[in-house]
């Protein structure tokens, strides 16, 4: 009624809301249910890695090919570019390839026509060295027996004799190697004329044909991550791999190390390989200058190994590779570790690169797109 106290309404309390009822194989713990969705995941993506890499173990040779062809367009990219300015395409690509292969081929014939002209004083040199060695070892603290190295190389000499059907064998088994290296070869050139020519439009047409539309700039980001960081780690290694060797080859120069250029080219491969190959080739080159100079010269190579490695380890690859991804070395060690047991040498060059791609194209996926 009007002018009447208003009427108050009571609430009633809500009825308790009955638990959702978990099946009995569900009710384990938070981090265990998380534990185990990641593991099968993770199983399921190392199953997939193990499919690609025995697939690439099947096609090694094509996948080095390609891995070589990449190497080069990544080195001759610039250049190509730079001709490209004055020069129509094609022409720019083949200036290019047939002067690196110029220039390449020329340097091996240096090295060959070095060792042929050393061949003959350098026979005469090792054989006055390991009479030295003999006697170096001889005195404290090895005190090996007089003719311990003559009756180490009786006994390799028989080896040899009584092996002699099975390194025959192995040395054909190598000579189909080096067929397969030089198909190899001629593969990665012949890719090298397609990547500097169009490698644009290859990877456009990859993009746009092989891919849905709403992943293709996702694939398109993480590819051009993954090239700029391969590309920056070749450039980059192949600079410390040429510094390197420049230092090794005045070093050994001023030791006066039979052999100074060929060690200083092997150097120069060597360093493809991180932390592993120059230490690997100046030990080669400490037991050229043992044999052909004595001890003291050889402790001058060692203390060269100290210096090149402490020299590349914090100045070049803190400066030169500042472009690529930083990798720590623990990382490093155990890509060229488990690249070596995978793949042997191949391996152990391609892993690093392969990590560093890797973690650049995880890290182009997790930012965010702008």
């Amino acid at each position: 009624m009007l002018g009447s106290r208003p009427a108050y309404s009571v609430r009633l309390p809500a009825p308790p809301r009955a638990e959702p009822r978990v099946p009995p194989a569900e009710r384990t713990v938070p981090w265990l249910r998380v534990a185990a969705a990641y593991a099968w995941r993770l199983i399921l993506v190392g199953a997939a890695v193990y499919g690609v890499f025995i697939v690439l173990g099947n096609f090694q040779l094509i996948a080095v090919a390609l891995f070589l062809a990449l190497v080069v367009t990544s080195v001759l990219r610039p250049l190509t570019d730079l001709l490209a300015r004055f020069l129509p395409r094609p022409l720019s690509v083949a200036v290019s390839l047939v002067g690196s292969l110029v220039l390449l081929l020329g340097l091996l014939a240096l090295v060959a026509s070095s060792v042929a002209d050393e061949s003959a004083r350098l026979a005469g040199e090792f054989r006055g060295g390991v009479h030295r060695i003999e006697e170096w070892l001889q005195r404290p603290p090895f005190r090996l027996g007089p003719g311990a190295l003559s009756t180490l190389q009786r006994q390799v000499t028989r080896y040899v004799s009584e092996h002699r059907a099975s390194l025959l064998t192995s040395a054909v088994d190598e000579l189909g190697r080096v067929v397969e290296l030089v198909t190899g070869g001629v593969l990665a050139l012949f890719a090298s004329v397609f990547f500097l020519h169009s490698g644009e439009r290859l990877w456009g047409w990859a993009r746009e044909r092989l891919l849905p539309s709403g992943a293709r700039a996702v694939w398109d980001r993480a590819g051009r991550a993954a090239w700029r960081t391969f590309s920056g780690y070749t450039r980059g290694i192949i600079i410390v791999a040429a510094t390197n060797a420049v230092l090794v080859g005045v070093g050994l120069l001023v030791l006066r190390v039979p052999l100074a250029l060929p060690l200083t080219l092997l150097e120069f491969f060597a360093a493809f390989v991180p932390l592993v190959g120059s230490p690997v080739a100046l030990g080669v080159a400490t037991i050229v200058a043992l044999a052909g100079r004595g001890p003291l010269t050889a402790a001058g190579v060692l203390v060269l190994i100290v210096v090149i490695g402490q020299l590349e380890g914090h100045v070049l690859h803190p400066l030169v590779m500042s472009w690529a991804v930083r990798l720590h070395p623990l990382v490093v060690a155990v890509s060229v570790i488990a690249g070596s047991i995978v793949a042997g040498v191949i391996g152990a060059v391609v892993a690093v690169p392969l990590v560093s791609v890797a973690w650049a194209v995880l890290s182009a996926l997790r930012a965010v797109p702008p």
